[in-house]
């Protein structure tokens, strides 16, 4: 079997990016002081906003203030501490499954410090349909925390706004970078300008270690040369490098002198061979080296052997990141491509659910009762069913945990319908399986998180509409509702429970008071949901376990006992006729 060719593309990527006017035009707005811009002052944070004529462009930049950002700091703060002080601005990053993330401390507090400005500064910019925010150093700190912050209440129709940043320290962690990674989309936004001689991108790593981690497209140049490196952890390994001296002084203004000396060397196509003599073991070897000839980390016979030796070293580390990186990016790509192809194998597996559950109701049996017994060859397929579905959706779940809060809502909003179907169809499955193995109190000890999470989720969608027919039930369509609670077996079951507690002389007056007192909100439940139209009509089939249950609660309670449940099932027209056709009237 022959190993497909690895190919890192930064080298080709670099031209692209650098002959773009957006680079000039961004760093113009920056330095600029152009009788167009609007300045705004804040506190030690001023911005830029420029609307370029004739177009639909808006560029904001801002600059710290001071702009050598002296007073920068390597101190993190977490969300939660930021939580604590009531600040919940960048909580939508945090998920369930990363529920902590923690940024730079002197960013954010310069963010905070401006946050009522910089909010105003949202609303006038909302018209725009294409923004670049940019900055320089510390500026471009806060330009990279406003694009978030813009990110989050973008409307999902309209276009992302870009963020340009020059000579920027990094800002959060690897649970920032994590979350931020969970959207594509939002992780190119983001390009940030090195130059390997700026000291400043560099500042937070202490003997060659950083809690720092990059996130977005990394344009690193080094004289005239450049190369793109979207690899978080190869960012950190070149920027972890010692090889550049890191005492010479570096102006950040430098960076207007590097975008023009970039932007024409792509213009001009200049393809001079640096490679002569060069030998390369396979493809990605060669493109990490020519990246790392773009900046001047390529040993040569002047240098001390020891400096040749780290460059190999991290040319090495550089190769090893890279193909991860490259084979991960692969899996990602080809997992997004059968995700269609999932999708429509579950609801393939669904319809086989419904078929089934169309001949359990022929048998006077209903689909829950006849999975539990498991007398014939479909309910055995059934269970391949359960599985295949049930695997789908907890990777469903988990996935949308991982998202910041905004592209999770929007992910479960798309297959919300989907989910919650799933949901009321299978797991009365596993309660069935559950109870089979003689399980107690499904919903307490057993239930798995991905249903509490499709049920959360499909109530706080619920709730937040205000037209009736949230819950798609009305009674034109009784007979062929799911059962709304999908944990509407397990509470039978329980109710069974309870009957058999009361029978059994064995049970103490204490347990026996205890089993009372359940059936009567069993009771109570099942007339709250069958008021609502909440149940499927199959639950009234003869061989139910309902059916079972109310057979042996009807002889606890006696002739005597008089409730709103016991009337309406004293008369099976009442169930089999009017609350089919939806026409019952309930009290």
């Amino acid at each position: 079997m022959v190993q497909s060719q690895l190919f890192s593309s930064g080298i080709e990527l670099a031209p692209f990016v650098t002959s773009s006017s957006l680079l000039r035009k961004s760093w113009n707005v920056i330095t600029s002081r152009d009788v167009d811009i609007v300045s705004n002052d804040g506190v030690g944070l001023s911005w830029k906003v420029y609307k370029e004529p004739n177009t639909d462009v808006t560029f904001v930049a801002f600059e710290a203030i001071p702009s050598d950002s002296s007073n920068l700091q390597s101190e993190l703060v977490s969300s939660i501490q930021l939580r604590e002080k009531n600040f919940l601005h960048f909580e939508f990053l945090c998920t369930k499954a990363n529920p902590c993330v923690s940024l730079n401390n002197t960013a954010v507090s310069l963010f905070c410090k401006n946050y009522q400005k910089l909010d105003l500064l949202k609303s006038e910019i909302s018209s725009s349909s294409k923004l670049i925010i940019t900055g320089l150093a510390l500026g471009g700190s806060i330009a990279s925390l406003f694009t978030l912050s813009l990110l989050n209440s973008l409307d999902s129709k309209k276009k992302k706004p870009l963020c340009i940043t020059f000579g920027s320290p990094l800002i959060g962690d690897k649970s920032l970078q994590k979350s931020i990674s969970q959207v594509t989309s939002w992780n190119s936004c983001f390009i940030h300008v090195v130059s390997c001689n700026d000291p400043l991108p560099r500042k937070f790593f202490t003997n060659h270690t950083s809690s720092y981690v990059p996130f977005g497209t990394f344009l690193m140049s080094y004289d005239a040369y450049s190369t793109c490196f979207e690899n978080p952890d190869s960012v950190l390994a070149i920027l972890e490098s010692s090889i550049h001296d890191q005492n010479q002084v570096f102006h950040s203004l430098e960076y207007g002198n590097i975008v023009e000396r970039l932007y024409h060397k792509a213009i001009c196509k200049d393809n001079t061979n640096q490679t002569q003599g060069m030998n390369y073991s396979n493809s990605l070897h060669a493109c990490i080296s020519l990246q790392m000839l773009a900046l001047g980390l390529a040993p040569h016979m002047q240098q001390q052997q020891q400096e040749i030796d780290i460059i190999n070293a991290l040319v090495k580390k550089m190769e090893t990141l890279e193909k991860e990186f490259i084979v991960q990016k692969n899996r990602n790509i080809a997992k997004n491509k059968n995700s269609s192809m999932k999708l429509n194998t579950m609801k393939i597996d669904m319809a086989q659910l419904e078929w089934y559950k169309k001949i359990s109701k022929n048998q006077n049996l209903g689909y829950y009762d006849s999975y539990k017994k498991s007398y014939t060859t479909s309910d055995q397929d059934v269970r391949r069913f359960r599985k295949s579905l049930t695997n789908y959706w907890e990777k469903m779940v988990e996935e949308s945990l991982m998202k910041p809060q905004k592209e999770s809502a929007s992910l479960r909003t798309r297959w919300l319908y989907g989910g919650t179907t799933y949901r009321r169809m299978v797991e009365p499955l596993d309660i069935a399986q559950y109870y089979l193995n003689g399980g107690k109190d499904y919903v307490t000890s057993a239930r798995s998180s991905h249903y509490k999470q499709l049920e959360d989720w499909f109530v706080e969608e619920a709730t937040s509409k205000t037209t009736v027919g949230s819950k798609n039930v009305t009674r034109d369509n009784v007979e062929s509702i799911l059962t709304l609670d999908s944990c509407f077996w397990a509470h039978v079951e329980d109710a069974l429970i309870s009957c058999n507690q009361l029978k059994d002389v064995q049970s103490s007056v204490i347990e026996k008071e205890e089993a009372t007192r359940k059936l009567i909100e069993f009771e109570n439940y099942v007339y709250g949901l069958l008021m609502e139209y909440e149940v499927s009509p199959e639950i009234f089939l003869g061989e139910s376990s309902y059916m079972a249950w109310w057979n042996q609660y009807k002889e606890i309670k006696g002739s005597l006992h008089g409730s709103k449940l016991t009337y309406f099932m004293g008369n099976a027209y009442n169930y089999n006729v009017q609350y089919v056709g939806g026409t019952y009237k309930f009290d």
